[in-house]
């Protein structure tokens, strides 16, 4: 009979925060955390978290991390979908829009952004990917990385061509294999299914700002032991104390009990130290994509 009984409804809940480090002038990342929106109170699209690592010259990787965001933000709650189609579609516009803002300005040319995405619904969690930013799962005191690296190293070590050892050392250790943005035929990993949660399941995002300068231990040992805004706060601290060469960027989500009455957290959007709001001809590409 207990094994039966439908599972407790839960809901994410936490932070997430993005850091210039202690080398850049700019911070390229974006990042957002919606605890739950919709169209209308009738129909609860659930939570969306993401992380974006923008690259490219002159500021076109802050660009492309804020139209990523926004696309995919806008996309997903737009669409009357399973998470799994609301994801990818939200990422094929992302791409399709960023690649063409770079062909229509030219300072812009080559700008990408990787694109780590959460989608949580119905106690189920979707995964949508691309780069080498990060999600990692932390359960019953064991850290998962749930994205897989989109690196010519991490995909060498998938073929067993190089060590595990050996990766992330040497020529070719920063080149990344997919980016938002830098080609219309880019492959995001999108989860079919959705992985259950249980109550008390960590689930983190970050860049790879972090996780260049911070171990696996390290993040699992913080994130374990501190609420969602501490840790990333911590966690951010150590990326800077390693050198800080890069933007950081952490978010820390717990799987709590549903209370009731969320009404509060309708549309609620978390986003820490982001670059100055895009101007007013990406705002419109933006709205225009959304729209459409």
């Amino acid at each position: 009979m207990t094994a039966n009984r439908p599972a407790a409804p839960l809901r994410i809940a936490g932070a997430i925060r993005t850091d210039v480090g202690c080398v850049r002038q700019l911070n390229e990342d974006s990042v957002a955390f919606i605890a739950s929106a919709g169209p209308s109170q009738a129909r609860d699209y659930g939570a969306l978290a993401l992380v974006a690592d923008g690259m490219g010259g002159h500021a076109a990787g802050e660009v492309a991390s804020a139209l990523a965001l926004e696309v995919v933000r806008r996309v997903y709650y737009s669409l009357d979908k399973i998470p799994s189609e609301a994801l990818r579609a939200a990422f094929d516009a992302a791409n399709r829009a960023i690649f063409d803002y770079a062909a229509k300005h030219p300072d812009c040319a080559g700008m990408g952004t990787t694109c780590t995405a959460i989608g949580v619904r119905d106690n189920l969690l979707w995964l949508a990917h691309v780069g080498d930013s990060r999600a990692y799962l932390m359960r019953d005191g064991q850290l998962t990385q749930l994205s897989d690296d989109q690196t010519l190293h991490a995909q060498l070590v998938r073929d067993g061509v190089m060590s595990p050892e050996d990766a992330g050392k040497g020529a070719g250790s920063n080149v990344i294999l997919q980016a938002l943005g830098t080609r219309l035929d880019v492959e995001p990993t999108i989860w079919t299914e959705g992985l259950p949660l249980r109550q008390g399941d960590i689930v983190v995002l970050c860049s790879d700002g972090l996780t260049n300068l911070v171990s696996d231990a390290r993040i699992a040992e913080v994130v374990s032991k501190n609420p969602p805004p501490e840790a990333c706060r911590l966690l951010i601290e150590a990326a800077r104390r390693g050198g800080g060469h890069d933007n950081i960027s952490v978010g820390v989500f717990v799987a709590e009990p549903d209370a009731a009455d969320r009404t509060a957290d309708q549309a609620a959007t978390k986003r820490i130290n982001i670059a100055d709001p895009p101007t007013g001809a990406l705002t419109a590409k933006i709205d225009a994509i959304a729209e459409g």
